[in-house]
């Protein structure tokens, strides 16, 4: 998640919560983000973002680790509250016939819906898209 504006960046889903996972979500943050150097990567102490392969990855990026205390979810608050808003708005709505059939709701939901059109009252009631659009329009306008 991008806490500038709530965006999920990376995500990537399966049956277990291997290492490999966590990878993979953050190399789609990395290929759409592109992000410079010292930016800070937050995440908790799961063994997945402390395993070797994930922070050679934060390490040959130049990123900035920041993990939470051990058991506190309070210091990862934004994305706790994105796992409990997707459960609410479609996990606990829907009974998937199939591993596939849930993938494909949560890759739209994240993408099409909580990305694109879910508003955000910390965004002034704007989606995470619209508001790097509106972000973006603001920050050329200084520049001009």
């Amino acid at each position: 998640m991008d806490l500038f504006s709530r965006k999920i960046v990376g995500w990537s889903l399966a049956d277990h919560m291997k290492k490999e996972l966590a990878i993979q979500a953050l190399n789609m943050a990395i290929i759409q983000r592109q992000p410079g150097k010292e930016i800070i990567h937050h995440s908790d102490r799961g063994s997945q973002y402390c395993s070797h392969d994930y922070i050679d990855i934060l390490k040959e990026k130049e990123m900035n680790i920041s993990m939470s205390k051990k058991g506190d979810p309070y210091d990862n608050a934004c994305i706790e509250s994105f796992h409990a808003t997707i459960k609410k708005d479609l996990i606990y709505r829907r009974r998937f016939k199939t591993r596939v059939e849930a993938i494909k709701a949560v890759n739209y939901y994240i993408s099409s819906f909580y990305n694109e059109r879910r508003k955000h009252s910390t965004l002034g009631n704007s989606s995470p898209n619209q508001f790097e659009r509106n972000h973006s329009v603001n920050k050329s306008e200084i520049i001009s």
